[in-house]
């Protein structure tokens, strides 16, 4: 069976349904990315953990449970007394498109690493983005790229999304900094075209494989939206055509789904460019209904056993 271990922050998602009408679910980049590659997945072929922290609240216990659920290991997560998950607000324009509002500042998973390096012992890939790195104190992405390097030393295998959101980081070149560095350490590159055209100057999406192929990146993906993605098939770069859908309810967490089903078919033995039309496919799925998480009658569990 292939172990994998996703790092980052869970939150509370509130999403508007009508003006003054919220929905209440758990969401965050890599808990998304866990959540579709678990139901995706059988739990005979691949077990997926989340490593984060939370606090003692009612909040935390629904996160928590939420990754029980969807049958996400919860043995790595960390619980903080008096402390709280973060919040966040979402929005979408008539075309779909999201906007957010965070209140995250003082969330619990805030405090991952601050007291020494994690263990990666046991897995075959660590999952990670630069959200992950953003809500880190200095020293503590310190310690984890310490850890992820010993990990990669040893033979596991790093897949990473650069994941870019301005606000939070100390400016974009402490962004660039940070998400070169993690390139530097990563077996799977999912970033978002656009991200790293904002971070690093990438005229094309295709430009974006070649900088990372020479950075030592083996396997990519690039998502580059409406156009598709565009992946490193051995020596060939090869641009997937995105799935085509009618309308778009709601675009958020499509990134994310599509880490989930490109990893999930690339651990399973797929080829990258057979991995990218699957990955698509779910993204396409997920932009058709609101909310990160879609319910389980749009995409059902391949193991429906809850994991502890």
């Amino acid at each position: 069976m292939i172990r994998v271990l996703a790092i980052g922050e869970c939150m509370i998602e509130l999403t508007h349904r009508e003006a003054d009408v919220l929905s209440l679910g758990c969401a965050g980049d890599t808990f998304n990315t866990a959540t579709y590659l678990s139901r995706l997945t059988g739990s005979a072929e691949l077990q997926v953990d989340y490593l984060t922290l939370v606090g003692d609240d009612h909040y935390s216990d629904r996160i928590v449970a939420a990754m029980r659920a969807e049958g996400v290991g919860t043995d790595r997560i960390g619980r903080v007394a008096g402390a709280q998950p973060g919040l966040y607000l979402v929005r979408t324009d008539e075309h779909g498109e999201r906007s957010f509002t965070y209140y995250r500042s003082q969330s619990a998973a805030r405090g991952l690493f601050a007291d020494g390096e994690p263990d990666f012992d046991g897995y075959d890939l660590v999952h990670l983005s630069a959200i992950s790195l953003q809500i880190l104190a200095p020293p503590a992405r310190e310690r984890l790229r310490a850890a992820l390097r010993r990990f990669r030393d040893a033979g596991g295998r790093v897949s990473f999304d650069s994941n870019y959101r301005p606000a939070g980081w100390d400016g974009a070149a402490v962004a660039a900094e940070q998400v070169r560095e993690l390139w530097s350490l990563t077996a799977i590159g999912l970033p978002t075209f656009s991200d790293e055209q904002a971070l690093f100057g990438d005229p094309t999406a295709e430009s974006t494989v070649d900088r990372l192929r020479a950075a030592g990146v083996a396997d990519v993906a690039v998502k580059d939206g409406a156009a598709g993605c565009v992946v490193l098939d051995g020596e060939r770069v090869v641009r997937v055509p995105a799935v085509p859908v009618e309308s778009v309810v709601d675009s958020t967490a499509a990134g994310d789904a599509f880490d989930a089903g490109y990893l999930a078919a690339r651990l399973t033995g797929a080829d990258p460019v057979a991995a990218a039309h699957r990955a698509q496919e779910l993204a396409a799925t997920v932009i058709r209904h609101r909310g990160a998480i879609v319910a389980e009658s749009v995409l059902p569990r391949r193991s429906a056993a809850p994991v502890g």
